[in-house]
């Protein structure tokens, strides 16, 4: 393996079918895959290179190597050596573990079994054997094993249904076509081993709605598509079986593409960490050059009194020499300005912080049983950072669930609910739902509240019948029944689904199609229309239509479609109703659902004949064929009548809106990033309330050039700047990178509300070098950003777009294979769990199973993380200077000679024993307010995205504490010491009491210090800081008893030290003068600053003590709604061509295959979250409205 020949780029793939032996000779990869990063012979080498890549283990392992030295070493080695170990390991395993669990991932998905033709016959083989060119037998409900070439299958024609929610999210089922000339190889094994054929294709990408290449076999050759291809990750619905070749393998399957590189991520606090560990060893090497120039100083001019006494050698003593070894010395006994204790307690507390975001019962989602799940315990605190989001659509904001709520219907709404006042009211869960049991083959999770409905249908309003018999025969749906003879749906799109489910129901039942007729049951009687013609949907006509000819033969025209277009083909007769259908669709639009227009046409027999010859004729055309087409449906889409309007919900998840709508109090733009087209993604834009008809205006971008890309964009910044900057040349802005960057500033200057809407072809040619300055710099401006038609690679460059130039901490949240390409390039990459994809999931830093839970992660936990390990650093910078001084005081005193003013044991414990417990304790638990304020004031977040609570100037503030303490700890017992006698009269001033009095003061000061920093006390805090107290003096007698001095006279020689001093009265009296001078000013100076200059968190603090003493208000709540726009249905996952498939007969079934479990789809009630945001919102600005700290 270690020889192999480096394989040159691949250009294009040639695969020969059932011949392993010829596509062995490409060297193409096998089918297993790996996600892991290591394996047993790499961990060693590239796991430490990862940690040493971290400047302060870099810092500590140079130290132990000094201390080593026994010329300079003025500490053990094992000081260093053992916590060093200690952090590597600990670092080492939890890394290991990691990767433990995706090894045990690749392994599960490469033991898979499937059938594979071998030999002349099907044998089981495991996934990780299977090889390029095989052709592998499918069964129903059954994941596809590599990306395969579709080859026959048991449905007429060799279609093949398959979810692909693995690789997009979306449940609706898609349809692959095999060529006919395969499809007649059917399940027959000897000539399906027979077949050689040999396809020329792409070289492996990651497009996964793109496939070129060509089948070459019986010396012909047939065009392949990509409905011709099923990629690793679908599933087979609806198939009982189907035979494919496979194309792609393993690592080269557009899945496995599409993953991604696995990065090592870091966050903001790591890197000023290592910028900060930098400016520490200058600082030391500063302390360091002046000791040592003071100890030759010292050694030229006083030193050499001493050399008889201490016996040097005279000719071998040098002050320069000394002082160079005394450098060293001080390295050493300085260090721990920086002890290797700050990263353990780093990683214990990240992996607390991880722990409760497992263990929130809050965001535990019962319906799939899914909890939140940490999937990394380095990258916590970067949560409360975040400052662009950037989120998949379907299957993360939406359900893909579609419900139809409401209609008009000949100028009547239904589907409104009033009280026995005649008074419209909200639908709650007391309301009971119409009964739609006395029609057969109803749907049970179909809901609808309207009595009206019903009782116009029982009085036989033709109008009505004729409004739910259009739906029942305008459609692209199939349908099935199961040996129970139980109706189901095969539905290419759900707003489709939603319509004719609610025919069913309401008594007008889709029983069966053929190529010429459609079967429908009406109030109990079974109706067959003749198919006439299907006038099939497109993005241009937006609306689709059926001519069927009726029992009576009558020939009628039914359409629907987008009201816009629909309501121009109305005949002039329909004016008066037209207005009241228009009120109808603004009113539904202003709650949010999608809108459709329903009307209809009687057609003269003769008029058809003349007008459907001209169609044929025009279809057999090759000049102009689509051109001539669309001029028939036009012509013939005229003077309709109309019906009505359909009101249908995209069901988004629970708590989107409140989410959204939250985030975006806390400063946060969220940009969506969306595979769909562009109605689509406006719509949800529109329903999410990223989109209002508030706004000053939405630019839509949809260049199919450069040029264009850039004309709009320039045009959209001239609305925005004014023409004065967007008229100055772009090339030179362009070339200033400094631009780059924007500024507050200029964001300030743009008032009012912008959205950006761009399509995928418009976004490849605004992400190129000379354009992308542009568009960052519009899309920055605007309050939010909406990418459609986008691939994976887009949605990846997007997000390294917005974080090379903006410096901005992005989040990343999707549910697809389609969206782990931006999962893995943002900062924090969170899937989506609960959806059958879980391809997201396995790339994440952080998963649940709602949308909702997000607000949660960011605005309590993700803040409380920022909020404590700033917290944490502060306190321990400013600890470890005042530790650590103290030995550079004592050099002026001590002859500069690297004597240390503490027990070396004290030193050994002190970032260990003494005072670790107490930090960890407010690092994990502390809290500066409520998880439920957090929430209910987003604006509380924002420190984080400013990084206001950890910077350099922060680090400044404690290091200038740090100094202030340790001159405190050091000359006040200095001065006092200073010929000072004890209570029998002797003098007591020796070093070992000075040490044991100075190192008492500071293990009291810093527990003092932490109490005051401590917000949110638990006992585990009381236990810690006073037993930490209480440990110091338990292990200060030990060691200073005469027992264990006793036993190792060498180790312990303060024998007797602590019980002579700590007796003393005197010495009571220095460390509580210590004290006090040490915690007093800063204590005097925060009381001041919260009282004169109070933060938004001090006073939701102070609000929230008061709230504990007096029951906080009743609310009123409060209805609150959108603003209408208009928005058609069809703007859903409605695609193209399904008509002509119907007309052809290719999906017809020649019988029933086995019901597919799992094809209906729970639907699950959500709260009313309009009721929800308006409570929390009156709750809030009642509490603050005094100090006006929120302004929603």
């Amino acid at each position: 393996m270690f020889c192999r020949k480096k394989k040159s780029p691949e250009v294009e793939r040639v695969v020969k079918a059932n011949d392993r032996e010829y596509n062995e000779k490409f060297q193409y990869a096998d089918n297993r895959i790996h996600t892991s990063k290591y394996n047993i012979l790499t961990f060693l080498p590239i796991n430490l290179f990862e940690q040493f890549q971290k400047v302060a283990n870099a810092y500590f392992l140079f130290l132990l190597i000094l201390q080593l030295i026994p010329e300079i070493s003025s500490l053990t080695w094992f000081t260093t050596i053992v916590p060093l170990v200690l952090v590597i390991t600990m670092t080492a395993v939890k890394d290991a573990t990691d990767d433990y669990f995706r090894h045990k991932s690749d392994n599960q998905v490469n033991n898979r079994q499937s059938e594979v033709l071998i030999g002349g016959k099907l044998q089981n083989e495991k996934w990780m054997n299977v090889r390029v060119g095989d052709i592998i037998k499918l069964e129903n409900n059954q994941f596809v094993a590599a990306d395969l070439l579709l080859l026959s299958s048991s449905e007429p024609h060799g279609l093949c249904y398959i979810e692909t929610a693995e690789l997009d999210g979306e449940t609706n089922l898609k349809v692959r076509h095999a060529l006919s000339v395969t499809s007649e190889l059917g399940e027959d094994i000897s000539r399906l081993a027979k077949f050689d054929g040999i396809v020329f294709c792409e070289a492996p990408n990651n497009k996964l709605d793109k496939f070129m290449g060509v089948l070459s076999w019986n010396n012909s050759k047939h065009s392949l598509n990509n409905e011709k291809i099923i990629l690793r990750g679908c599933v087979v619905r609806n198939t009982s079986w189907c035979f494919g070749m496979v194309i792609f393998a393993g690592p080269d399957t557009k899945l496995m593409q599409n993953s991604g590189k696995t990065k090592f991520k870091r966050t903001s606090i790591d890197r000023l960490m290592n910028t900060l560990v930098l400016w520490i060893f200058g600082f030391l090497i500063c302390l360091g050059i002046i000791l040592a120039i003071g100890n030759s100083i010292w050694e030229n001019q006083v030193g050499d009194q001493f050399r008889t006494f201490l016996f040097w050698n005279e000719e071998a003593k040098n002050s320069v020499f000394s002082g160079f070894l005394t450098f060293w010395s001080y390295i050493i006994i300085l260090n721990t300005v920086v002890p290797i204790s700050l990263y353990v307690s780093m990683e214990v507390i990240r992996l607390g912080h991880s722990y409760f975001i497992n263990w929130d019962r809050k965001m535990y989602y019962s319906g799939k049983a899914t909890p939140a799940e940490a999937r990394t315990t380095t990258l916590n605190e970067e949560l409360g950072q975040i400052e662009y989001i950037f989120s998949d659509k379907t299957g993360t904001l939406t359900q893909n669930i579609m419900t139809f709520k409401k209609c008009s219907i000949n100028g009547r709404l239904y589907g409104e609910v009033y009280d026995d006042l005649g008074q419209k009211t909200d639908i709650t869960k007391k309301k009971r739902p119409v009964n739609f049991s006395v029609y057969p083959q109803v749907d049970n999770t179909f809901q609808f509240f309207d009595e009206g409905l019903m009782e116009a249908i029982k009085l036989g309003d033709p109008k009505v019948h004729e409004f739910l018999r259009l739906l029942a025969l305008c459609h692209t749906v199939m349908s099935e029944e199961n040996s129970a003879g139980q109706l189901f749906y095969q539905v290419q799109s759900p707003d489709e689904g939603a319509l004719v489910t609610a025919a069913r129901n309401l008594g007008f039942i889709f029983r069966s199609r053929t190529p010429e007729t459609i079967t429908i049951e009406e109030l109990g009687t079974l109706v067959t229309y003749r198919l006439l013609a299907f006038l099939d949907f497109n993005n241009v006509r937006k609306r689709m239509s059926v001519i069927v000819r009726n029992p009576e033969g009558q020939i009628k025209l039914y359409s629907k479609g987008a009201d816009t277009i629909l309501f121009e083909k109305l005949h002039p007769s329909n004016e008066d109703l037209l207005t009241l259908t228009s009120d109808h669709i603004s009113e539904f639009a202003g709650e949010g659902l999608r809108t459709l227009a329903i009307a209809y046409r009687d057609l003269d027999d003769k008029y058809f004949q003349e007008w459907h010859k001209m169609l044929e004729d025009a279809n057999a055309s090759t000049d102009e064929r689509d051109e001539r087409i669309a001029e028939l449906y036009e012509e013939i889409e005229r003077d309709l009548m109309l019906l009505g309007a359909t009101a249908v919900e995209d069901k988004l998840q629970e708590g989107v809106i409140e989410t959204v709508s939250s985030l975006s109090l806390a400063n946060i733009k969220i940009w969506v990033l969306t595979g769909d087209k562009q109605e689509t993604a406006i719509n949800i834009g529109y329903a999410c309330n990223m989109l209002t008809d508030d706004m000053n205006e939405v630019f839509i971008i949809a260049g199919n050039t450069a040029v264009e890309v850039r004309e709009e964009l320039r045009k959209a910044k001239e609305n925005l700047f004014g023409q004065n900057r967007s008229s100055s040349n772009g090339h030179v802005v362009f070339e200033k990178k400094q631009q780059l960057e924007l500024d507050s500033v200029v964001e300030g200057t743009v008032t009012g509300d912008y959205a950006l809407v761009i399509n995928g072809h418009s976004l490849a040619h605004a992400l190129e070098n000379d354009v992308k300055n542009d568009l960052l710099e519009l899309a920055c401006m605007c309050k939010t950003v909406v990418c459609c038609r986008v691939t994976p690679l887009q949605k990846a460059q997007v997000v390294e777009l917005v974080k090379k130039h903006r410096n901005a901490v992005t989040l990343a949240i999707g549910d697809g294979a389609n969206d782990v390409s931006m999962i893995k390039s943002a900062h924090i990459g969170i899937g989506i769990s609960g959806q059958e994809g879980l391809q997201a999931v396995l790339a994440s830093d952080y998963s649940f199973a709602q949308f909702r839970y997000l607000q949660r992660l960011l605005l309590v936990h993700g803040r409380w993380s920022y909020f404590r390990m700033c917290k944490f650093l502060c306190y321990f910078f400013y600890k470890n200077f005042a530790f650590t001084l103290v030995h550079f005081w004592f050099g002026f005193f001590c002859g500069f000679s690297a004597q240390t003013v503490y027990d070396q044991w004290f030193i050994t414990l002190f970032n260990i024993v003494y005072t670790s417990l107490p930090v960890l304790a407010m690092g994990i638990f502390d809290q500066d307010v409520s998880d439920q304020n957090s929430v209910n004031c987003p604006q509380l977040y924002e420190p984080g995205q400013l990084n206001l609570l950890f910077n350099k100037r922060k680090f400044f503030i404690c290091v200038a504490h740090g100094i202030y303490t340790s001159l405190a700890l050091f000359f006040i017992p200095y001065g006092t010491f200073y010929n000072m006698a004890g209570e029998d009269g002797q003098h007591i001033a020796d070093y070992q009491s000075f040490a044991v009095t100075m190192a008492t003061s500071l293990v009291i000061v810093v527990s003092v210090q932490i109490a005051f920093d401590t917000s949110y006390w638990t006992a585990i805090n009381h236990v810690f800081i006073w037993g930490s107290i209480a440990t110091y003096f338990s292990i200060l007698f030990t060691m200073h008893s005469n027992s264990i001095f006793g036993v190792f006279p060498n180790q312990f020689p303060f024998v007797g030290n602590a019980q002579h001093s700590l007796t003393q009265k005197c010495i009571w009296l220095v460390i509580l003068l210590t004290t006090v001078a040490s915690v007093m000013p800063v204590l005097a100076f925060r009381f001041l600053k919260v009282d004169l200059f109070p933060t938004l968190s001090d006073k939701v603090r102070q609000w929230q003590k008061a709230q504990k003493k007096a029951r906080p208000p009743r609310t009123r709540k409060a209805q609150t709604r959108r603003s209408s726009s208009r928005r058609s249905g069809y703007a859903f996952a409605h695609q193209e061509g399904y008509g002509e498939l119907i007309t052809s007969g290719k999906n017809m079934r020649a019988k029933n295959p086995p019901l597919t479990s799992g094809l209906e789809k729970t639907l699950y009630n959500s709260t009313n979250w309009i009721e929800n945001l308006c409570k929390k919102t009156t709750d809030t600005v009642s509490s603050f409205n005094q100090d006006k700290l929120v302004k929603l």
